[in-house]
């Protein structure tokens, strides 16, 4: 059974084919900076266990073009890893928001792309591409099944009192305004590899997902299902971000209207685009601030501290929704990675039964591993799990065929 996972954004196509008998990679690879004069495109193939990468710069005018472009890449005579297009069973695309309507990935008909348009109004950056990368992939892979994965599905199964604002009751039944919550896809493969992990059944599994990269979002998991999450209606809620805020007192947005003469639009992109660690201290990426924090930049250092404490207190919240708590997972790029970030955040945590041991937690173990960082005697574990949400994409494609 052969897999190919697709998920286009505004200007970029990101792609994976996999072997779903033993879930490896045949081939994958990104295209950005599509419709410029110079897109790049990197390219990595696999045969006979030998990983090849090919990297081209040249024109890409549009998506079709693109996609066009991997089709030909995975069945090229002498870079290919299939013979024939026909040889895949189904592609999987990732679509953010999949509102009230989708519980679950499923075969894509008019009704489903019609439906991912409407919820467009809650995803406008990343819906439309999703739709676009779609209709293309449906004409180049005609007589395939294209699936529909989303990223708000895992999140579906939060109750009411979880998911709705306190805001009047008709603004939900008219507009549809929740939590719907978002890398829905990355929670749940590492809730089903920590359960592994843990030797219990995913539906016995009470955990803390925790994915922090440049978009943050942690997860509140009972019983291996969502029960609350951080991020909100839109991406912008919960933990700060890379360039995102976070919870703030809603009545800021009106009062920086006035001060600023700020239209609403204005005002959106300083929230989503110029807020978070670049609001604070002036940049986004975690190893610049860890940098200058090094060299006694205090904005960097507070920076630090306030995405640590914002995350602590989340733990501690989730731990009072979930009452009993297995275990804590650290995912994503920082989380993957940032062993200060993990320690900051579980430190002063051991009345909780959170215990982490420095040299574990510093380890740097071979990519794709999972590994704990709790001490022997501690009540609940905590382990760092590279996410693979294309892989779950895969798997979720699988279960529909089947």
């Amino acid at each position: 059974m052969k897999i190919l996972v697709i998920n286009a954004g505004s200007s970029s196509l990101k792609y994976q084919l996999f072997n779903m008998e033993n879930a490896s990679v045949m081939a994958g690879g990104v295209i950005e900076r599509i419709g410029e004069k110079k897109a790049t495109l990197i390219h990595k193939f696999f045969l006979r266990g030998r990983e090849t990468k090919l990297v081209k710069e040249q024109e890409i005018k549009n998506h079709k073009i693109a996609m066009h472009m991997v089709a030909d890449l995975i069945i090229d005579p002498e870079k290919g890893v299939i013979d024939d297009i026909a040889d895949i069973d189904a592609v999987g695309h990732r679509v953010v928001h999949g509102g009230e309507t989708f519980s679950s990935a499923i075969i894509i008909d008019e009704m489903v792309k019609q439906t991912i348009k409407e919820n467009s109004r809650f995803a406008p950056l990343h819906n439309p591409p999703n739709l676009t990368g779609i209709e293309v992939a449906q004409q180049i892979f005609c007589n395939i099944p294209n699936i529909a994965v989303f990223d708000t599905e895992f999140h579906q199964t939060m109750p009411v009192k979880a998911y709705l604002y306190a805001l009047p009751y008709e603004y939900y039944e008219k507009y549809k305004v929740r939590k719907y919550g978002f890398h829905g896809t990355s929670h749940k493969y590492v809730t089903h590899k920590a359960a592994k992990l843990l030797r219990k059944d995913t539906g016995e599994v009470n955990l803390i997902t925790i994915h922090l990269g440049n978009g943050c979002s942690m997860c509140a998991v009972k019983n291996g299902k969502c029960v609350d999450t951080s991020m909100g209606m839109t991406p912008l809620a919960g933990i700060m971000m890379g360039t995102r805020t976070g919870d703030i007192d809603p009545a800021i947005i009106g009062y920086l209207m006035e001060q600023t003469n700020m239209d609403i639009r204005g005002l959106d992109s300083v929230l989503n685009n110029s807020s978070g660690f670049k609001g604070i201290c002036g940049m986004n990426d975690m190893r610049d601030i860890h940098e200058q924090a090094s060299k006694g930049n205090n904005k960097a250092k507070l920076a630090v501290e306030m995405f640590s404490y914002q995350v602590k207190k989340y733990i501690g919240s989730y731990m009072a929704v979930l009452g009993k708590v297995d275990a804590l997972v650290f995912t994503a790029g920082v989380g993957e990675n940032d062993d200060f970030i993990r320690y900051r955040v579980c430190k002063d945590l051991s009345f909780l039964g959170i215990d982490i041991d420095p040299e574990k937690n510093s380890q740097q173990p071979s990519p794709s591993m999972p590994f704990f960082i709790h001490t022997e005697d501690a009540h609940i574990q905590v382990w760092v799990i590279p996410t693979n949400e294309e892989l779950q994409i895969a798997r979720d494609v699988l279960q529909v065929l089947q």
